[in-house]
Formats: C-alpha cells, sequence, structure tokens
C-alpha cells in the first residue's frame, strides 16, 4: 500500500477519479498506484505537480533527487527530471532574492504561472534579477553552434525570452541583464538555495544535470556558484533597449 500517496490525495481532497482526471489515465491504473505499484517517472512528476509536493515525499524509494550533505542537496540527471513543484516551491518560498543566470531559460519565461510569481514575488519585496545572454554576442553564436542548434536559434530564444518577460519591466523590484560571457553552468538561486544547471559541450542545458545546493558558509559549495553569478552580473548590460 502507498501509504505517503494516500495520505497526499486525503490533505488534498482528491479521489482516485480526479487524479486519473488530471492525468488522462483509467482510473485502475491510480488505484494500481494506490496498492503500492510506482507509477513510470512522467506519471509521478505529473502526480506531484499535481498534488504540489515533491516527487522525493510520495514515493521516497525512486525519488532523482536526495539529499547528500550539508550543502548539495540533490542531485537530477537532467534539468527535465526537476519536478516542476520544485521549482514552484523554491521560487515561492523566496524572501529576499531570486536570481536567474542563464542564456535563454525559454522553459521558465514560457511559464506563464512562474511568470507571474516573479513578480508576486517583487511585489512583496523580493530583489529579482534575470540574467540572459546576450543574443548579439559571440558567446551565444558559439553555445548555439555547440548545442547543434545553430546560433540564429539560439539567439532567438533569447529575444523570445525577453519578449516574455516585458510584462515584468515595470514591477519595482525586478531587473533584467544580457550578459556576454561563456556560462560553465546556468544558476537559479532563491535566498540560501541553488539549482545550477551544468553544461556540456554538444548537450543541450534541458539534458544536462541539475545540482541543488545550499549556502551553509562562505567556503562551501554554493559559494563557488555565489560568487560566480555576482562576477556576470557586475559585467552585464542592462536589457532596457532590448525588451
Amino acid at each position: 500500500m502507498s501509504e505517503n500517496l494516500r495520505r497526499a490525495l486525503a490533505a488534498a481532497r482528491l479521489q482516485a477519479v480526479d487524479v486519473a482526471a488530471a492525468l488522462a489515465v483509467d482510473p485502475k491504473t491510480v488505484n494500481r498506484w494506490l496498492k503500492g505499484r510506482i507509477p513510470y517517472p512522467r506519471h509521478r512528476w505529473a502526480v506531484a505537480d499535481l498534488l504540489q509536493i515533491d516527487e522525493a515525499e510520495l514515493w521516497p524509494e525512486v525519488a532523482t533527487g536526495r539529499p547528500i550533505s550539508d550543502d548539495v542537496r540533490a542531485v537530477y540527471p537532467h534539468r527535465w527530471a526537476v519536478p516542476q513543484s520544485v521549482w514552484r516551491r523554491l521560487f515561492q518560498e523566496a524572501a529576499e532574492r531570486i536570481d536567474i543566470l542563464t542564456y535563454s531559460g525559454l522553459f521558465l519565461a514560457e511559464d506563464a504561472g512562474m511568470v507571474r510569481l516573479l513578480g508576486e514575488r517583487a511585489r512583496a519585496g523580493v530583489q529579482v534579477r534575470i540574467l540572459l545572454g546576450d543574443p548579439d554576442s559571440p558567446e551565444v553564436a558559439a553555445r548555439g553552434q555547440d548545442e547543434g542548434i545553430g546560433p540564429d536559434v539560439m539567439a532567438a530564444r533569447i529575444r523570445n525570452a525577453l519578449a516574455l518577460y516585458r510584462q515584468l519591466q515595470d514591477v519595482e523590484g525586478i531587473e533584467t541583464r544580457l550578459h556576454r560571457t561563456v556560462l560553465y553552468n546556468s544558476i537559479y538561486r532563491v535566498d540560501d538555495s541553488l539549482l545550477v544547471n551544468i553544461h556540456a559541450y554538444g548537450t543541450p542545458a534541458a539534458q544536462a544535470p541539475v545540482i541543488q545546493v545550499r549556502a551553509t558558509d562562505q567556503e562551501g559549495t554554493a559559494a563557488v556558484y555565489l560568487t560566480s553569478l555576482e562576477r556576470v552580473w557586475a559585467t552585464a548590460e542592462p536589457a532596457e533597449s532590448r525588451i
């Protein structure tokens, strides 16, 4: 019996038929999950998103992200394997700052709920900094070439992200800059927590691993990435003219 799933459904006041309808599966399938059968990954992530809970809390025996040490909290084999609930809860819990350092991060910009959440957190007093690659820079062109999609496609993704973030440009507390650096990692920082998307040559960022790190001291793992983020921010230029 999957007691974790049963408790989570009871807390959300959902029945098996509700989950089945939301996931477009047979109610018998959900009942099998409740009896102990472990769903396929895509269904585990969908259930976790529906219940707004980590996959690890529902199926701890198969969750891809596990606490490893005080500073390295979890490792995911791919960015797409990070449950949507992890992204949302991370941003929702922001109390002081949110930093996004990437080339395009289009998967976030295309999520209307996440963009709205950034605006809500900024209005609540959270400092939000968005760092995207300069679409006209040789570094962006090189990244597009390395990924096999070409420089024009990579630049177009950044311009799309800028257009989607346009609704945030007048929100106090949100600043967007464009950088011209070679990124070895994309960094998503919320207060003392970071999701670091490790880049690999010839591999799209969505396919590359992600480590979840928490800042515990000035010499820990997170400090390395925070220093990198601040250096990129210091050399980047305001994006107002491009939005």
